[in-house]
């Protein structure tokens, strides 16, 4: 979205994407993306969709900026529709719009179950225009090695190498977005692209960005377990009436589909009858891992099933085949490929996964005197380093501490939009910044300089390690001691641990000494960064006496609006993450309670019980 703007305003891009534009990760979200358009007449509103998102994000999110997003989500939606993205319709031919979790509204468009692949390719079409006049200048399969500061501290270019010469370059620039997603990579099996390893934020975090709300990491409650990786069933399968539910005796061997309905236990529905399986991401997943923490999984596994069988005619549903591939096209696929069943006619098996960082790089917004958003503003989208801005997953402002299904992708193409007119402000200014100084000079060549000499003192490392089995160890403690259960001591352990790996990745035996698409390396220096970014995002946990959102800890199991209503801004030094905080602006909605009728503590107490509490509180030396 940034790149067509600031294309369309006339001014030149340099766009540089790792893997081909079109595989960027966004081609992975399948359920759709939200926007308060009210065609079926709900009495919904963009401000309720503004409601859902604070308190789905439990407050942690700066108000105005999603206020701003709400506003922008139906131009949004009718500017991707005149662009040719193919939205499932209603039979009279308007967009079909679908309910997701955290709201009680139909209000998520979708193209089947292909929706992020869908506006990808339509945006990048946008974007082909301006490269075949020579607005837009692609580089694809390049890496970001960093941003290039003048003296006065301002973004004035960056580095990347070219992943088949491996030839490290730096490029001038009066202004630079970073538009480069999660970090799943760290935790292992997630659900995100083995490209998510997060390392452009982690590289900007230790040039001197501020890192926002590490901890918040959040855990999507449906993939396909899998030995390399998990696999994502969207939210759009419980959104077009998908039921979470484990045998009332786990160890049932019947199939599933089998099973009658006195038999099943739906967790979600017993814990919240109006939200049901349609609550927010952080709760789901706390209810199946809670279920199967207790032996209570699928044959006592690590799962639970996600049914849709009760939707096809068959078993008394309203939808043929036909029409549910229609409403799920691609996620069911996925899910047949690689489990090698019908979805329609077996109960799908699932589990959570490691799924999308509400955290990321802290960027700025303005508002006007009269408490309206301030459009003509430098600032907006805009980091703390000048002239460097950040769109999408990458940044931190949009989600709080949990994010709302389908409102990633909608922040990603607002937060575009507000960058492409920040840097607009900014250059208008940018002689006030320092831009007389030679930025093709001296300073790009001593940037490039230093990225090459990192690159060669790599590839020359001869030590004891191997980075992928680093990356194994990195991934085991961070799922075990910072995923969807934390308590103090097992996160001062990962932040031990954490050191000694961060030794450790410095000593790597590198396999692959090659000078042409060499792969070892960059994962190797990916690992170090890995590394880097997982020290502020344990950290940040240690430091939060609270549980809110997607990070609940057994210690301090309350949310604490007094002392932690704030954004954590994590800045790197040598000797690990330095913690200081910012007020949350709640001008619009005052803190409360959420609206659902459990949180993460009475899910314990429902499920498992005072005895188990006692237990555990004696295990571990919490209460």
């Amino acid at each position: 979205m940034a790149t067509m703007k600031l294309a369309e305003a006339g001014h030149k891009v340099k766009l540089f994407s790792l893997v081909p534009v079109k595989r960027s990760h966004s081609v992975c979200a399948q359920g759709g993306i939200n926007g308060a358009v009210n065609l079926r007449g709900e009495g919904d509103s963009p401000y309720l969709h503004f409601e859902d998102t604070i308190t789905g994000g439990d407050f942690l999110n700066h108000q105005p900026p999603v206020m701003r997003m709400a506003e922008r989500a139906p131009a949004i939606i009718y500017l991707l529709d005149r662009m040719g993205v193919p939205f499932n319709r209603t039979s009279e031919g308007l967009l079909s719009f679908r309910r997701f979790g955290g709201t009680l509204k139909h209000r998520t468009a979708y193209a089947g179950a292909t929706t992020g692949q869908q506006l990808l390719y339509a945006l990048d079409e946008q974007v082909r225009r301006w490269e075949s006049t020579g607005q837009v200048e692609k580089y694809e399969g390049w890496e970001f090695l960093g941003i290039v500061k003048d003296s006065n501290g301002a973004c004035r270019g960056i580095t990347a190498q070219n992943l088949r010469t491996m030839s490290i370059e730096a490029f001038a620039c009066d202004a630079a977005v970073i538009a480069t997603g999660g970090n799943g990579l760290i935790f292992g099996r997630s659900t995100n692209s083995i490209i998510n390893t997060g390392a452009p934020v982690s590289i900007c975090y230790q040039q001197g960005v501020h890192y926002g709300n590490p901890e918040m990491v959040q855990i999507h409650p449906t993939a396909i377990p899998g030995e390399d990786k998990c696999r994502l069933i969207s939210e759009s399968v419980r959104g077009e009436g998908g039921r979470v539910w484990v045998p009332r005796n786990p160890m049932d061997t019947r199939n599933a589909a089998d099973i009658p309905e006195p038999d099943r236990w739906y967790v979600c529905e017993e814990m919240d009858p109006k939200y049901g399986n349609l609550l927010s991401r952080d709760i789901v997943s706390f209810i199946i891992y809670c279920v199967c923490r207790m032996g209570k999984g699928v044959r006592g596994q690590q799962q639970a099933y996600l049914d849709i069988t009760q939707l096809h005619e068959s078993r008394g549903g309203p939808y043929t085949r036909e029409q549910i591939n229609d409403k799920l096209e691609g996620v069911l696929e996925i899910y047949e490929k690689f489990m090698r069943e019908d979805p329609i006619a077996n109960p799908m098996r699932i589990y959570p996964a490691v799924h999308y960082t509400m955290g990321g790089l802290w960027v700025d917004y303005e508002m006007n005197g009269d408490g309206s958003w301030d459009v003509d503003s430098a600032r907006n989208q805009m980091t703390n380093v000048p002239g460097l801005y950040a769109a999408g997953e990458c940044e931190y402002q949009y989600h709080g501490a949990n994010r709302l299904g389908a409102n990633a992708l909608l922040s990603c193409l607002v937060g575009g939009e507000i960058a492409a007119q920040g840097i607009q402000a900014y250059m208008q200014n940018l002689p006030l910044q320092g831009a007389s100084e030679d930025a093709s000079g001296s300073m790009l060549e001593d940037a490039r300089k230093q990225r090459q000499a990192e690159y060669d003192h790599l590839k020359s490392s001869n030590g004891s390690e191997n980075p992928y089995r680093l990356h194994a160890e990195l991934a085991e403690v961070m799922w075990n001691n910072c995923g969807i259960w934390r308590v103090q001591k097992d996160l001062i352990s990962a932040q031990a641990k954490l050191d000694e790996l961060a030794a450790r990745a410095h000593q790597c035996d590198m396999i692959d000494d090659s000078g042409w698409n060499n792969q070892a390396v960059p994962f190797a220096r990916a690992v170090v960064n890995m590394i880097e970014q997982s020290k502020a995002i344990v950290g940040g946990a240690i430091a939060r006496d609270e549980s809110r959102g997607a990070h609940f800890k057994m210690d301090t199991p309350a949310r604490d609006d007094t002392n932690w209503l704030r954004t954590t801004l994590a800045d790197w030094t040598a000797g690990g993450p330095k913690f200081s905080y910012e007020p949350i602006d709640t001008r619009y909605i005052p803190p409360r309670a959420r609206k659902y009728a459990v949180n993460q503590l009475s899910i314990v107490k429902k499920l498992m019980g005072d005895d188990f509490l006692s237990g555990f509180e004696a295990a571990t030396g919490t209460k």
